[in-house]
């Protein structure tokens, strides 16, 4: 998505030609191969690994550390695996993405009229919006220090990045359509004069 709101603001003319279905399937296609292949060779040494103790997991689905604290197997080398992992498909998605904001940013600026820097930045706030939830928590759960309610906290972090952010997408996204927001306002107007 982001890609796609670089090259339709930063290569406006060039965007149909780059964007045809043969890229765009080049594209979904490396995206699930690349996370397939990232994410077996962390499969492959859990798949390995010992559980003698208990076998609840105090999480809502089956995360790498809620995994990691059950386990009675040495497990340094998939810490450093999961490292890799993160930084490959979260950390370096995450600059791509901040990037090409940058460069969206700056062509923006260059638009003369500000109708069309208005038009260029709606275009991009629905995605920029649901980006920051998403990498927000996501982020917030990997990378800020643990604390003393940490548990709950992140049950309560990894619910808003597998929960809220698929839940508002189709919301924001929607929101931005001219016959949807007309069916709202019918709505919430009908609604208001009923209440009266």
């Amino acid at each position: 998505m982001c890609y796609d709101r670089y090259l339709a603001i930063c290569y406006a003319l060039r965007y149909a030609a780059i964007i045809n279905s043969k890229n765009s399937l080049y594209l979904v296609s490396f995206s699930w191969i690349f996370s397939c292949f990232l994410m077996s060779s962390e499969l492959i040494i859990i798949f390995q690994m010992e559980f003698c103790g208990s076998n609840v997991i105090d999480h809502y689905f089956c995360d790498i550390t809620e995994i990691l604290k059950i386990s009675t197997s040495y497990n340094t080398i998939l810490l450093w695996e999961d490292f890799v992992v993160s930084l490959l498909s979260v950390y370096l998605s995450f600059l791509l993405i901040v990037a090409s904001y940058i460069c969206i940013f700056f062509t923006i600026l260059k638009i003369s009229s500000m109708s069309g820097r208005k038009k260029a930045f709606s275009t991009c706030s629905s995605h920029l919006l649901v980006v920051c939830v998403y990498y927000g928590t996501l982020i917030a759960i990997y990378m800020v220090p643990s604390g003393d309610n940490a548990q709950n906290d992140n049950k309560f972090k990894s619910l808003i990045y597998t929960v809220l952010t698929p839940l508002i997408n189709p919301i924001v996204y929607s929101l931005r359509n001219r016959e949807i927001l007309e069916s709202i306002k019918t709505l919430m107007y009908k609604y208001v004069r009923a209440e009266k």
